[in-house]
């Protein structure tokens, strides 16, 4: 089993210090598992069909921890652009941290979006494409989601499946809206397919 990629880090600094219930909440997610929770003992996962799916991005390369930074400023590039994100934030990890050097590690801070923007918006686009997927929904601080990723991973060895992708963490809950960040939830997907 691939060892687990670490955290990354939603937040900025100063946006994960206080929750701020001025922020407008995002839909209402209502996941279709029960959430797992620290200490994650038990992992509740499945699978599922994912859709193809549109988006803008930020390509990093380094800790995965500066994700929030990211999406912050992507978040502030769209608005300008007038481009409108057409579900919740989600990062793509392509390395594991376990075999790749941190100044390395390649990731994306990225948002749905409807339609391709235009061109003078030089915002960076791409389409997820469709696929099957490992996933779990994870309660908590985002910085822990990764120690579910054991949990994750063993479901997709029972299926004798391998990875076949980025893990995708969309992040579900805006930090924002809630009044303790044990209120956060994430669905971790792992893109899979048959082994051999």
């Amino acid at each position: 089993m691939p060892l687990p990629k670490p955290a990354l880090l939603l937040l900025l600094a100063a946006a994960c210090s206080t929750p701020r219930a001025s922020e407008p909440p995002m839909p209402r997610y209502v996941p279709d598992l029960p959430v797992s929770v620290a200490p994650f003992t038990t992992v509740h996962a499945n699978y599922k069909e994912r859709l193809a799916q549109a988006y803008v991005y930020v390509e990093l390369r380094g800790s995965y921890t500066q994700t929030g930074r990211a999406l912050e400023g992507l978040a502030q590039a769209m608005q300008a652009a007038g481009v409108r994100a057409a579900g919740p934030p989600f990062a793509l990890f392509y390395d594991d941290p376990g075999q790749v050097a941190a100044e390395a590690l390649r990731s994306r801070a990225c948002f749905p979006v409807d339609v391709q923007p235009p061109a003078d918006s030089k915002l960076a686009f791409d389409v997820l494409p469709q696929s099957t997927v490992v996933y779990a929904v994870i309660g908590g601080p985002y910085p822990e989601v990764p120690r579910a990723y054991p949990g994750v991973y063993a479901f997709l060895e029972r299926f004798r499946w391998v990875e076949a992708g980025p893990i995708r963490e969309i992040y579900l809950v805006a930090p924002g809206s809630v009044s303790s960040f044990d209120q956060l939830m994430c669905e971790v997907q792992l893109p899979a397919r048959p082994r051999g």
